[in-house]
């Protein structure tokens, strides 16, 4: 049976521009597109797992807004279930210290990345949100 990967991921708007993240080469889906955010911990709750995971990954402090979208896809090394939430940034400023690359792409644009299978259908609903 395949592994179960629980991840969040930070939907972060400014301007009418969403952050962007690109993953890094040497990891799994390698320079695709994702919502910066990353594994939930045994214990954690998933609001507070995209709290430690900004921090770790790009030096800020957010607050969780909103859950999003919430979808199951199978990769070939598990299937992962992702939630994204609506995030503010309340302290720092981002820093790319984990992806290949940041990127602010216009809301109705961000479907035009190389994005995570994963991260699709949260894409349609944001693009909706408007």
């Amino acid at each position: 049976m395949k592994k179960q990967i629980i991840v969040v991921g930070a939907v972060i708007v400014k301007d009418n521009k969403i952050l962007c993240a690109q993953r890094p080469a040497d990891k799994n889906l390698p320079l695709k597109w994702e919502f910066p955010g990353g594994k939930v911990e045994r214990g954690e709750s998933k609001e507070t797992a995209l709290i430690r995971e900004l921090k770790e990954e790009m030096d800020c402090t957010i607050e969780v807004i909103e859950p999003i979208e919430t979808t199951a896809y199978e990769y070939d090394f598990g299937i992962v279930e992702l939630t994204t939430f609506y995030v503010n940034i309340v302290d720092g400023e981002i820093k790319r210290l984990e992806h290949n690359a940041l990127k602010w792409v216009e809301r109705q644009e961000i479907h035009t990345l190389d994005w995570a299978p994963a991260d699709i259908p949260a894409i349609k609903k944001i693009q909706s949100d408007v």
